[in-house]
């Protein structure tokens, strides 16, 4: 197995252990290899639910520049439901998960068609 395998397996027992949530294996390679090499990078592999500058990037970046979503309040309510399904408490909130759950919750899946 390659290392983003590895990183696809961890990231697919959060989503069941942590989210509650059975993924969609091909979606969820689709997401991880679409982060690129920051999935490699400890500080950059996970988000910081407490820091609203890391929020508002994966606002920008990922919901509004990935998805294609126009900005909103309802954009700041899905992080946050997000960032409650992971669980506040879990330290490592990985960006992968995070930006599956947000891709699943506004049905964007054909983004990574």
């Amino acid at each position: 197995m390659s290392k983003t395998d590895d990183l696809i397996a961890k990231y697919a027992d959060d989503l069941r252990d942590k989210c509650g949530v059975t993924p969609d294996m091909d979606l969820l390679t689709k997401v991880t290899k679409g982060c690129g090499p920051s999935i490699h990078n400890k500080d950059a592999s996970c988000v910081s639910a407490s820091d609203p500058q890391e929020l508002a990037t994966v606002k920008k970046n990922f919901l509004i520049g990935k998805l294609g979503l126009s900005d909103s309040s309802a954009l700041d309510e899905a992080i946050d439901k997000v960032m409650d399904t992971y669980g506040r408490s879990n330290r490592n909130k990985y960006r992968a998960v995070v930006y599956y759950l947000l891709t699943v919750h506004f049905g964007k899946q054909a983004v990574y068609g």
